[in-house]
């Protein structure tokens, strides 16, 4: 098992979970082994989804008691199929294997074969349109009694007709035509609309309709793209230059390719903002077929550590996104300076002496008074490049000189009042070393690296807008290719710090446990909570059309995003977080008998794992009242009541304590297992007491130390670390945003028990822990030592006490 799991790593690339549950089923696993060694190793990882599917359907396909693996020659002509690019989608594999399962031999007639998947069969983005404006046609009466709630039946019906088309790009023409036809699905309100299918949170924003595409679907969809300010982008060459060749130029490099790139300061860790940001570039970029850079902004070595540069490049990886090349701004240093020279050459630029302070007065002081030019701004040229020179040499102490650009200090916009672009700095770089001793600024560096990089759409947010004149001005000024830069809105979410300042100094003072603390919205805070990547991706994807309005987005919206993916792909478990013996008296002291549990009820190819079932078990402390009747609503165990076990096969009753002879307190429960062919212990109720149906299932966890159950487990507890949905509002929180920190935000409890299956688990596995949560192990674990910390990603449903306080703060979310 050990070595498939291996395989499954190295050639296909899969994440460890994924790569473990497939090893450990007896018939996926044998079957993807079989058919992994049909492709060539290169070509493994990039056809993983395609293989992985075709094992699946494959052992679908065959009687449940058959053998898989002898039939693996004519699933393998499938997965030569797939590594030839003749098998693209999943409809195709899907066909693919109920044809080879039907022939008569193992010999596959290869016309029929690709008549029947489709093979060669291109569907263009026309076809598609004309098919779905024909099918809205004949759904004439079907949109006009149900609105939008009729999508599912048209997609339905467009299976059939466009079978071998991208089937994402038909759902999209289908919104997008529904939208035309009648209005955005957000007006519609649910009106004159079918009653969506019953979700597991009655308020979630991630489910409001039975027709939703999945979290995964929604991540990698791009729809965002084509909507809102991104679709009214220009195409690669429509940007003018101030000299036509230089288009000409950028174009012959480029190849008429969109080019995006995420450039991040590497001074701190990346946060749920910046997880926008890297969709929109990489998004974007890939919708069209083009390239997106990473370029870190590396210019202030006061503040750049190597930590951040390793983690920004983890991160962007673990969200999904490959940089088609890593590059730095310091890659340019030379370069830089060399154009700083002639900008003073073209009497652009000049050194000036004054004082941060004098420089502020010159631009109108805080009074915002009249301005005035710097006495030094009419220098001679020679005069600014020798004192540059000087800067450069290391003649000069900070602060006392520095490079500015010969604007408008007359222009209303600050940034043409002289913008500094270089100043004096004695602080090694992290890759340059001593070599340099002046910096440049980012107003001078950015516009000059998207110039060299033939970026073709500077995307960035609205708090640069005003930049968006100066950085014309400067490429324009030294005759280099001009980029086009577009803003968009940030990204912020309630109960949340962002900026990094404030997130430095929760941290450096000890009101977190670190930037990786799973009350804060970094991405490596949020990964280490279990947030999945694909759900991050669908929630920054699917909150509406990019555009230049910043917007407070509720956290329970995003949390919901979560919660929905990890219903889907989330292994199931057993656990008791407050633990409270019961002893099943009826039952032998060696009692010892293997239920077998689902894995996930949703995926039936998880199949199911044994857990023991024994004479002494635990249960959690609050599924137990001595005295129920005072709580009508209370049907979990009581004495002289029942209660289900999950997945056990008969009921259990109460009816005895132990208690602890110093506090008084309930230790033990004594009860019956409810197993009509077994006899009444002494004491203990007639097996056959009582009868009919529990009216509650609890989970337990055995003691059995041959099995290695129960797991000790710490588990941590999670709300928001602040308590008011903004902390910045005076009014709210009048004694500043640092009062308004929640202490109780974090709830430990040290004495949990899992049941056995989490003995197999790993650092960062997700599971949902039934009747709990979703939760992650954290790294603060060691599996090979038998220790276990789970953190609790998100609750199985939006908490009571967040549901109004969330539907308060998403009528409030207002656009700044």
């Amino acid at each position: 098992m050990a070595k498939m799991e291996a395989l499954f790593l190295s050639t296909l690339g899969l994440r460890p979970q994924q790569a473990r549950e497939l090893a450990t089923h007896k018939r996926h696993g044998p079957l993807l082994e079989a058919l992994v060694a049909e492709v060539t190793a290169p070509k493994a990882k990039d056809l993983a989804p395609l293989l992985v599917n075709l094992a699946v359907a494959a052992a679908a396909s065959v009687k449940k008691d058959a053998p898989v693996v002898p039939l693996a020659p004519r699933f393998g002509f499938v997965a030569k199929a797939i590594a030839d690019s003749r098998l693209k989608s999943a409809e195709q594999v899907a066909a693919a294997v109920k044809f080879v399962g039907s022939a008569s031999s193992d010999t596959i007639d290869n016309d029929a074969f690709n008549v029947a998947c489709g093979v060669g069969v291109v569907v263009s983005p026309e076809e598609i349109a004309s098919a779905v404006t024909k099918t809205l046609e004949a759904k004439k009466s079907d949109l006009d009694k149900k609105n939008w709630a009729a999508i599912g039946p048209i997609l339905g019906a467009l299976r059939s007709d466009l079978r071998w088309a991208n089937q994402a790009l038909v759902k999209e023409e289908v919104e997008k035509q529904l939208a035309i036809l009648l209005g955005p699905k957000e007006a519609q309100g649910g009106q004159n609309s079918t009653k969506a299918a019953p979700s597991t949170n009655s308020n979630s924003d991630a489910t409001t309709s039975a027709a939703r595409p999945s979290i995964l679907e929604m991540a990698k969809s791009f729809k965002f793209v084509f909507e809102g300010q991104l679709a009214n982008l220009h195409k690669p060459g429509g940007n003018p230059q101030i000299k036509e060749s230089l288009m000409k130029d950028h174009l012959a490099r480029t190849r008429g390719k969109v080019v995006t790139r995420f450039p991040p300061e590497p001074n701190g860790f990346l946060h749920i903002g910046h997880a926008k940001a890297i969709n929109i570039n990489f998004g974007y970029a890939a919708a069209h077929k083009g390239i997106t850079y990473l370029r870190y902004d590396d210019t202030n070595p006061e503040a750049e550590e190597e930590m951040y540069f390793t983690s920004i490049l983890e991160i962007i990886r673990w969200l999904g996104f490959e940089p088609t090349e890593v590059t730095y701004s310091s890659d340019h240093f030379q370069r830089l300076y060399d154009l700083a020279v002639d900008l003073i050459r073209r009497d652009k630029a000049y050194v000036c002496h004054c004082t941060g302070e004098e420089i502020h007065e010159m631009r109108g002081g805080e009074s915002m008074g009249p301005r005035k030019e710097c006495s030094h701004r009419n220098r001679p040229v020679a005069e600014s490049i020798r004192e540059f020179k000087r800067m450069k040499d290391g003649e000069y102490a900070e602060g006392k000189a520095s490079l500015r650009m010969k604007m408008d200090m007359f222009n209303s916009s600050p940034q043409f009042w002289d913008l500094i672009a270089y100043r004096v700095l004695y602080s090694p770089h992290h890759r340059t070393g001593d070599d340099w001793c002046i910096y440049p600024t980012y107003d001078y560096t950015h516009c000059l690296c998207d110039s060299f990089e033939d970026i073709t759409h500077s995307l960035c947010t609205t708090e640069f807008q005003l930049s968006r004149e100066s950085y014309y001005w400067l490429v324009d000024a030294l005759e280099l290719y001009k980029p086009v830069q577009w803003e968009y809105g940030r990204l912020n979410l309630t109960h949340a710090v962002l900026s990094k300042r404030k997130l430095l100094k929760l941290v450096k003072e000890g009101y977190v446990r670190g930037w990786d603390d799973p009350r804060l919205y970094t991405l490596i805070a949020v990964r280490r909570r279990g947030f999945t990547p694909e759900a991050i991706n669908a929630f920054v994807r699917d909150i509406g059309g990019v555009t230049t309005a910043n917007t407070v987005i509720p956290v329970e919206r995003l949390e919901n995003y979560v919660r929905d993916h990890l219903n889907e792909v989330a292994p199931r478990r057993m656990a008791v977080l407050e633990p409270l013996r019961v002893t099943l008296v009826n039952l032998p002291e060696d009692h010892r008998e293997l239920i077998e549990v689902p894995e996930n009820p949703r995926d039936e190819s998880a199949g199911k794992r044994p857990v023991p079932f024994t004479r002494t078990l635990y249960i959690d402390a609050s599924d137990f009242r001595e005295n129920a009747a005072d709580d009508p609503s209370f049907f979990r165990l009581a004495i002289g009541s029942t209660v289900g076990l999950l997945s056990v096969p008969h009921a259990i009753l109460a009816h005895g304590v132990v208690r602890d002879p110093e506090s008084g307190h309930v230790v033990e429960v004594l009860a019956t297992y409810m197993d009509p062919t077994l006899a009444a212990a002494p004491g203990g109720a007639p097996a056959a007491a009582a009868g009919g149906k529990p009216r509650a299932y609890i989970q337990w966890v055995a003691d059995s130390p041959r099995d290695g159950s129960p797991v000790p487990v710490e588990a941590r507890h999670y709300s928001h670390l602040f308590r008011h949905d903004n902390p910045f509002d005076k009014r709210a929180v009048p004694g500043g945003w640092l009062t308004d920190l929640d202490p109780d935000s974090l709830r430990v409890l040290p004495h949990a028990l899992a049941d056995c299956r989490l003995r197999g688990a790993r650092v960062a596995d997700r599971f949902q822990l039934l009747r709990l949560g979703y939760y992650s192990v954290d790294p603060d674990s060691e599996p090979e030592k038998g220790r276990f910390v789970l953190n609790r990603t998100v609750s199985l449903k939006e908490d009571p006490g967040k549901s109004k306080e969330a539907a308060k703060s998403k009528e409030a979310a207002k656009t700044k």
